[in-house]
């Protein structure tokens, strides 16, 4: 049987634009995406999926490139009314986005699974790869700052990402069950590689593979395993993970978060400034930088090419 099927597990913006990149190079029907929920939260409400719907919004063509987050031609007037009323307006909610979660919520209520609905969204808009939830189990990621616990999207949107990390929990992680799917992909004899996009190895990455079942699919795949770096010359493309590196007394460069993911990886994509790190994992090289849809497809092709 020929290998043709890549496995990639993503968060959102970073792991976004590498999806898109690779949805490019492989066959939609042979590219399963394997979406973090662990920033899933309940507002005004609402069932918010930050990183499926990034994915979604990304794969589609429906992405709010200006903000990088979102909906394109975005409107504002729910909001502006909420803050009138004096409403919380600290996660904003663009009324296209809106429209998304008021959909989710009804038919989760309804009893529909979110991978279900995940799926039929997709398929309206046209995106091709199937987008997974690692499990449609309810898992959320909680910080641990100097003051104590809180949840995700207050330190992340709330707070800025401010207040010190001193650790992290993916409460609900332990007795969730993995998405079938991911599962099935993984032993799938069909499997090429499992790619680890370049998002937040902390927050977007560790609660995929928190969940049982999916770090042991992914060891004993048999395949090859490439993470790409998030961290380009000691810095961070996007989001704080530099910054929780620091505070997790981690080394805060790309070599860190090659030791970060250890063995489970088999191959590791820095970028050219960092060409002198050392890993233990082999490592390649490409300009993994995406800022243009060309970009995106060139990180893909080399990654694929790494492990060819």
């Amino acid at each position: 049987m020929s290998r043709d099927l890549v496995v990639a597990l993503s968060g959102g913006i970073g792991g976004a634009k590498l999806a898109l990149g690779l949805s490019h190079v492989v066959a939609p029907e042979d590219l399963l995406i394997v979406a973090n929920t662990g920033d899933d939260f309940e507002h005004l409400g609402l069932s918010v999926s930050p990183d499926i719907d990034t994915l979604t919004y990304t794969l589609a063509g429906l992405d709010n490139q200006v903000l990088g987050w979102g909906r394109r031609d975005e409107t504002w007037s729910f909001m502006e009314t909420l803050e009138s009323l004096g409403g919380p307006t600290w996660f904003r909610l663009g009324d296209r986005d809106l429209a998304l979660h008021v959909e989710r919520t009804r038919r989760l209520r309804g009893g529909e699974t979110l991978s279900a609905i995940t799926a039929d969204v997709a398929r309206r808009w046209g995106v091709g790869p199937r987008i997974v939830p690692m499990s449609d189990d309810a898992v959320r990621t909680r910080v641990l700052s100097d003051g104590g616990w809180i949840d995700f999207q207050d330190y992340f949107v709330g707070q800025q990402c401010r207040p010190v990390v001193r650790e992290l929990a993916f409460a609900g992680a332990e007795a969730a069950v993995a998405h079938p799917d991911v599962l099935a992909a993984l032993a799938s004899p069909g499997l090429k590689a499992v790619v680890i996009c370049p998002s937040n190895p902390f927050i977007s990455v560790e609660p995929i593979l928190a969940v049982p079942g999916i770090r042991a699919a992914i060891a004993g795949c048999g395949v090859p395993v490439i993470a790409i770096s998030p961290i380009i010359g000691g810095k961070a493309v996007k989001g704080p993970t530099a910054k929780m590196m620091g505070e997790l007394g981690l080394e805060v460069s790309a070599a860190g978060v090659a030791a970060r993911y250890g063995s489970l990886i088999s191959h590791y994509m820095l970028d050219h400034e960092d060409a002198g790190a050392v890993v233990a994992q082999r490592a390649c090289q490409a300009p993994t930088l995406m800022r243009t849809l060309q970009d995106k497809i060139a990180l893909a092709r080399a990654v694929l090419a790494a492990v060819a």
